[in-house]
């Protein structure tokens, strides 16, 4: 399955703690682009676009992800979401990965032929410490979405998440240290509480990086962005 990088749309308002040390600020910072405005791309019409010979850009079964510089539910694209929406039942051969911390705007967001979910949607939500929880998945286990799955990054404390995972709705759960020179802490112990309790649930778990400053056993490891994903693979949480 190819792994496609899919952004109708560029930059983003910071919602919440996540937030702090954006990548996508850094990164457009370091061009000297302000992120805190949102613009349509020229990738805009991507998942619909067809070479010469009449076969779409983006292969079938592709697993696309949508809005990774910005993000799907932000309000100043609520003029542009209905096309996207139109192309994404159009490409009904591929996956569309939306990642989100507006869960909270799901109904105002999305079209009115939704029903149950798009079979080819996997709603995630990030959750970055125990208040977001809190806030966001209580709702979230609620909506009608075919696929969802929580994002547990930049993870920013301990986080309780046995009692939205007991009611099977939660596929899977991805947790991951902050990344960049300023990166927030991820310890050990927090992402051990995750996999536990995806273990004691049967979800899947999945510790994708470690961050730049990790802490196990009262020691702060600091680890380079080449090794972050290296160290998340090796990590023992038994």
């Amino acid at each position: 399955m190819n792994d496609i990088i899919y952004n109708p749309w560029h930059g983003c308002r910071k919602y919440s703690e996540g937030c702090l040390n954006c990548y996508v600020y850094r990164r457009d910072a370091s061009i000297g682009r302000d992120a805190s405005v949102i613009n349509k791309t020229s990738s805009f019409y991507l998942p619909q676009t067809k070479k010469r010979n009449g076969e779409y850009r983006i292969p079938a079964k592709s697993r696309i992800y949508t809005c990774m510089t910005s993000d799907f539910f932000i309000e100043e694209a609520d003029m542009w979401r209905d096309e996207v929406f139109d192309m994404i039942r159009q490409r009904s051969d591929c996956e569309f990965i939306i990642i989100t911390k507006r869960i909270l705007r799901f109904y105002d967001c999305i079209p009115s032929d939704w029903g149950t979910g798009y079979p080819n949607v996997s709603i995630m939500c990030t959750v970055e410490n125990q208040r977001e929880c809190k806030i966001r998945m209580p709702f979230f286990v609620t909506l009608p979405i075919r696929k969802r799955s929580v994002i547990c990054e930049p993870l920013l404390s301990s986080i309780e998440l046995t009692p939205f995972l007991k009611s099977g709705k939660i596929s899977a759960v991805i947790a991951g240290g902050e990344s960049g020179e300023n990166g927030r802490i991820c310890m050990y112990e927090w992402v051990r509480s995750l996999y536990r309790q995806c273990l004691d649930t049967g979800t899947i778990f999945r510790f994708k990086q470690t961050g730049t400053h990790f802490e196990r056993n009262g020691k702060v490891y600091t680890i380079p962005r080449s090794l972050q994903f290296l160290q998340a693979e090796k990590a023992d949480f038994t």
